[in-house]
């Protein structure tokens, strides 16, 4: 039971972040008439800001102090799940044709697992 508390704190942030992350995605697409690309740019880096501090105090309680360890391997993990989150977006798009919307949302699937497995392992692993 201890190693599922994590991954339902996981959840539970991962769909804030989600919903921070289309609502920016809406504000700039549909209220401000922003490229998708650049809009899905702005809606990660906004969400990962929120999602670095649950993270580090709530999700994976890493509270030692270790920024200087941590910021840059969450920054690390972060562009590794944002990579796989943007090239699957690109892919749904561009090659699948799917519409721009629910590749967004579809993305999200395939950044939060990334970004938990880079997390859990890489970020706020205690040693």
């Amino acid at each position: 039971m201890a190693e599922v508390t994590p991954v339902v704190r996981f959840m539970l942030i991962g769909t804030l972040n989600a919903l921070i992350t289309v609502t920016v995605v809406w504000l700039m697409m549909d209220e401000f008439d922003c490229n998708y690309i650049a809009t899905n740019i702005t809606a990660y880096i906004i969400a990962q800001i929120n999602n670095f501090f649950w993270s580090k105090y709530w999700i994976f309680t890493s509270r030692e102090g270790k920024f200087r360890r941590e910021v840059p391997l969450f920054l690390i993990a972060f562009g590794c799940a944002y990579f796989a989150q943007f090239l699957a977006l690109l892919v749904m798009v561009e090659v699948l044709d799917l519409n721009e919307y629910l590749a967004q949302f579809l993305g999200l699937f395939v950044y939060g697992a990334v970004n938990y497995l880079m997390n859990k392992r890489v970020t706020f692993l205690h040693r």
